[in-house]
């Protein structure tokens, strides 16, 4: 962007002639007179009387120039021409001395090994200390998983008054019985931190509800209000509570929009004064050193009567918007996005490689749990051949549990009805919830299981058995596996059961699965061999760490879906971008002993092979290899675990 340098003194002339005949109050006058300004600022030019003029800051022209290329068509889409331009001053005043140094693409925000955990500020509690949770949550990562995972993705941690946190009050406090905004930047410097800004709704106790129903500005337009006899048949619906919410305010009764619960009331993002607190939250975020920024329920953003509201055009902008803000600020973070809807809907938030720099792979938690309840592999191989590698710049983010349900909007037209059915039914067997979602006719429709996963895995279509830790550690070592960058829910390293005294007590189905543990009493089973919590977090620790060091295992390497004639066997092959690494990973997803000719998976004769799970080489690639029940291999050329 140089060329602005080699503007000259006859430039600077004929503006200064074009300003005197142009009136006082022209917007024309007012632009050249902006170009004016920033031409006196550079370096090496003359004025009349021969004086130097200021030295020009390059550096700043340049990212005004990149600001106004990237930002402005976005703000185009989504508001007229003059609040988009009125917009895009004041944005940039926000961010104008936030740039980053560099504002180069950063291509490698992640390799094979970075492994995520998620988590509750308070999952953790210690009976015998005062010390806060996020306190205590530090010493449980830094005692059991500092060598283990790489980044900690902490659940709404803000104040809030339902939902375990997704009914935000203050996005900028943390919730003092949590800890302190010191307690979070200390597991910030130790982890990459994510964290959630539910960006949809805010509690009807925030600030910004309440002026609204004082009538206050800028408040009182933040909100969606809607007579509640317009036709809103066409919505989709994630629960089976009412879309629209009766409220008292200043001028009387009103109905307000409210997609998830009546404490969670949706913002009017067609306020562009909406847009701009969520742009004045995300620098806020920035500066605290996170490095991923989850997007809570993002795909129900935009409203606009008549359509399904979800998905919209105007939604996937925002994240283009959002993704390009903290491009300009820091080119390290990564935007994550939480659409729990049908696979091919998910895919739509990579955008062209230009919206989130991660989706969550929500298909997989239902295929891979019924695959193990099958003891087959058909659909999770056609749903893998189906899945496209993410664009350049993005990834899947690979679960299996979450704090939510296991949802069942991803598998629509992935499973087989009778075998939805099974899944329901032995679910509720392990037990297990079932949670209902409203569909436009008024019926309901099962919208996700609500279950431990390490509770979901005691048993498959013909009941329990004593396999329940093999098929566990099966599921999570496919996980590991995947393309993508995997995610361990803290309840599955730590193989906690359902919690249904939760479920009574709160009465609330996804309780089930948001235990909260006694440190003392963890510990005490951490340092019990013979406990389900010692077992699962020794052998999933140590294959965490073997997937670390593997260059086939980097999320971005390529993904090969192999075709072994037995269907109790999931296998599929990666290798890493420069070729030299491959791993073919294979699993049994049965209780029965699985035969597998090695030959089948295209090992060549003249490489040395090796697996990496039990550490033990592969003599000769044309014999037969026999499995043990939900046994996994992770076949390679390459030793870089010892």
């Amino acid at each position: 962007m140089t060329e602005f340098k080699d503007f000259d003194q006859q430039l600077l002339t004929q503006i200064k002639i074009l300003l005197e005949k142009l009136d006082k109050k022209s917007e024309n006058r007012k632009k050249l007179q902006n170009i004016l300004k920033i031409l006196k600022n550079q370096d090496n030019l003359q004025d009349k009387e021969g004086g130097h003029l200021e030295k020009f800051d390059q550096k700043k022209f340049d990212n005004q120039k990149y600001f106004n290329l990237k930002i402005k068509p976005l703000l185009d889409v989504l508001y007229t021409p003059e609040i988009s331009e009125n917009l895009l001053g004041i944005i940039y005043n926000l961010i104008e001395d936030k740039f980053a140094e560099s504002l180069t693409i950063n291509w490698h925000k992640w390799s094979e090994n970075n492994v995520q955990l998620i988590t509750y500020g308070d999952t953790i509690k210690d009976s015998k200390s005062s010390e806060k949770p996020l306190v205590t949550l530090a010493n449980f990562l830094e005692d059991y998983l500092q060598d283990t995972i790489t980044g900690v993705h902490i659940l709404p941690f803000n104040p809030y008054s339902s939902d375990d946190g997704f009914a935000v009050i203050d996005y900028l406090q943390v919730d003092e019985k949590l800890g302190d905004w010191d307690d979070i930047s200390a597991i910030a410097l130790q982890f990459n931190l994510m964290i959630d800004l539910v960006i949809n709704h805010v509690s009807s106790q925030h600030q910004w509800f309440k002026n609204f129903q004082e009538g206050k500005e800028p408040e009182c337009n933040y909100f969606i209000t809607v007579d509640p006899d317009t036709d809103l048949s066409s919505v989709v619906r994630p629960r089976s509570t009412p879309l629209l919410t009766k409220v008292e305010t200043k001028t009387g009764e009103k109905y307000v929009w409210s997609t998830f619960s009546a404490d969670q009331i949706d913002v009017n993002f067609a306020n562009s004064d909406v847009l701009l607190e969520y742009i004045k939250i995300i620098i806020f975020y920035i500066e605290l050193g996170i490095k991923y920024i989850r997007l809570d329920a993002v795909g129900f953003l935009w409203k606009k009567i008549g359509t399904t509201c979800i998905h919209l055009p105007e939604t996937h902008t925002i994240i283009r918007l959002i993704r390009e803000i903290c491009q300009m600020l820091d080119p390290t973070i990564a935007i994550i996005t939480e659409t729990n809807v049908p696979n091919w809907e998910n895919l739509s938030y990579f955008g062209n490689g230009n919206e989130a720099h991660m989706i969550y792979n929500f298909s997989l938690p239902p295929l891979l749990l019924n695959a193990l309840i099958q003891g087959r592999s058909d659909h999770l191989k056609t749903w893998m051949m189906r899945m496209p590698p993410a664009p350049k710049g993005c990834a899947y983010f690979n679960f299996t549990a979450s704090h939510d349900g296991i949802g069942l909007r991803p598998a629509e037209g992935l499973l087989r009805e009778e075998e939805y059915q099974t899944l329901l039914t032995k679910m509720q067997e392990f037990g297990g919830k079932i949670s209902y979602r409203q569909q436009p006719d008024g019926s309901e429709s099962p919208y996700e299981i609500n279950i431990s996963w390490f509770s979901a895995m005691k048993g498959t279509m013909e009941g329990e058995d004593q396999w329940q830790i093999e098929r566990f550690l099966c599921s999570q070592t496919i996980m590991l596996a995947l393309e993508g960058i995997p995610a361990f829910y803290i309840h599955s390293l730590l193989a906690t059961s359902n919690n249904e005294e939760n479920v009574v007590k709160t009465g609330q189905n996804r309780a089930i699965n948001r235990h909260k543990w006694d440190y003392q009493e963890l510990k005490a089973q951490l340092e019990n061999p013979q406990s389900d919590q010692s077992i699962v977090l020794n052998k999933l620790s140590r294959l965490i760490k073997i997937r670390r060091q593997q260059p086939a295992f980097h999320p971005n390497a390529t993904q090969y879906t192999l075709h072994p004639l037995n269907r109790a066997l999931f296998t599929f092959w990666r290798q890493s971008s420069d070729r030299a690494q491959s791993i073919f990973c294979i699993h049994n997803l049965s209780k029965q002993r699985q035969n597998l000719i090695l030959s089948q998976l295209n090992l060549i004769d003249t490489e040395k092979w090796f697996d990496l799970i039990s550490h033990s080489a592969i003599e000769n690639i044309h014999d037969k290899y026999t499995l043990q029940p939900y046994q996994c291999l992770w076949i390679t050329n390459y030793r870089a675990y010892k």
